[in-house]
């Protein structure tokens, strides 16, 4: 099949990708000149494990090619992939201009029937905004289909290639049709294509994040009633995540969820179901405590130190809002690093992937470090912000002798509290005794 996917980003990149590796073949395109010259010479413009690989191989096989001119890409293609950002706006509402940008352009490039595939996240009813603005400058027959994506950053290829459903959005039979074709070699294995009305495949991506950044949310706040009461989060997780009806995912307590997709679907579900009169008060609690949560470390290391930190310095772990991504959205590495320098702080800071990212964000207000232990060096403390695997059993030791004074901020709870305190380490963890 003949396919154009129209933004290279995070989920553009790995659809083009895919649908190329089971021989499809792919046009990815981009206004971003700079980049579609970095993709076409192999060069990968973000951090995704596996992804590297399949696309210089289907480059190298010529199945996946790059291009800035979307009229050519469309006319040749049978499926038109939409995988634009869709901003938050300052009132919390997906903003759909690059969205509907693309579905005028779209229209205007057709030659034939065309199936026109909403992937951004998109609010419900947004298909019939994009069939209105593609109607506007064509007379071709097409179809517009939500086909909302599933893509953890970290693990976006494997999700993609072996899903744990396909959700398609579809209001006539042969585009339904077209797109069950499309991913039958990846659900070969038993995964279910979901056909439903678009409306409600909108809103399936929204709920799914909503429902996880909920549980995140509500382990914080188990986590920090704990602290109140003497209590281990961890066992309350482990005794409730064992109830087959609650399950164990999501439920670990940490300084709070960050990236491109729970925030910013949290916040947009709360405004379109205010546009229709209603308050979603429970996902605005659920932001209001991720928020809370993102500082937790800082309130802590305020009571050990005092709010002023002038002269002392701190050694952070981590960067990127979750481990395998190079992604800083909304991570909580921000606000605490932020947090430091407000109150005089020098923060040394290390992540194995988002150095590039950090300083886009930080210039030269803090230190980049070369590896984990050089960011520790002559640190009054370390924050383990971000929990990559080369963290999870550190020479502690080493730590000790790199560190002023042995004190450990751990923000994703990877350590046996017991264990490094009887190390010698004055040892903070997230609803721990």
């Amino acid at each position: 099949m003949k396919i154009a996917v129209v933004g290279t980003g995070y989920v553009g990149l790995v659809v083009g990708a895919c649908f190329a590796e089971t021989g499809n073949d792919v046009v990815c395109v981009d206004r971003d000149a700079a980049k579609v010259r970095m993709l076409g010479r192999g060069g990968i413009p973000i951090y995704e494990p596996g992804l590297e690989e399949i696309v210089r191989r289907n480059r190298r096989e010529k199945r996946l090619t790059f291009t800035t001119k979307l009229p050519d890409a469309v006319r040749r293609a049978d499926v038109v992939f939409i995988a634009v950002g869709t901003p938050t706006g300052e009132d919390g509402s997906a903003d759909l201009k690059h969205v509907l940008g693309v579905a005028r352009e779209i229209g205007r490039a057709m030659s034939r029937y065309t199936v026109v595939v909403d992937k951004s996240t998109v609010p419900a009813g947004t298909s019939e905004l994009v069939a209105d603005a593609i109607r506007r400058e064509t007379r071709h027959p097409f179809s517009v289909v939500s086909n909302p994506e599933f893509l953890k950053q970290g693990a976006a290829v494997e999700d993609f290639l072996k899903p744990d459903r396909v959700v398609i959005g579809a209001n006539d039979d042969r585009a339904a049709a077209i797109m069950r074709d499309l991913y039958r070699p990846f659900t070969r294995t038993g995964a279910p294509v979901m056909v439903m009305d678009c409306a409600s495949a909108e809103l399936c991506k929204y709920a799914a994040n909503a429902m996880l950044a909920t549980r995140i949310s509500f382990m914080n706040e188990i986590a920090n009633v704990c602290e109140l009461y003497g209590a281990d989060a961890d066992k309350v997780r482990q005794a409730i995540g064992a109830d087959r009806r609650i399950g164990s995912a999501f439920l670990f307590p940490g300084i709070g969820y960050g990236g491109s997709c729970f925030p910013k679907d949290v916040k947009a579900i709360i405004k379109f179901s205010r546009d229709k009169r209603y308050r979603f008060r429970v996902l605005e609690g659920v932001e209001a405590v991720n928020d809370a949560q993102k500082v937790r470390l800082l309130q802590k290391i305020d009571r050990h130190f005092g709010r002023s930190l002038k002269g002392r310095t701190f050694g952070v772990w981590g960067l990127s809002f979750k481990p395998r991504t190079d992604d800083m959205r909304e991570a909580p590495a921000v606000p605490i690093i932020e947090g430091l320098l407000k109150r005089g702080a020098k923060v040394r800071a290390y992540d194995p992937e988002a150095k590039k990212v950090a300083r886009s964000i930080f210039g030269n207000k803090i230190y980049y470090a070369r590896h984990a232990y050089d960011a520790i060096k002559g640190a009054d403390a370390l924050l383990l912000v971000t929990e990559w695997n080369e963290f999870r059993e550190p020479d502690f030791s080493r730590i000790k002798r790199a560190l002023v004074k042995p004190v450990i901020f751990d923000g994703r709870n990877q350590y046996d509290p017991k264990q490094v305190r009887a190390l010698g380490f004055t040892y903070y963890s997230i609803g721990r005794p």
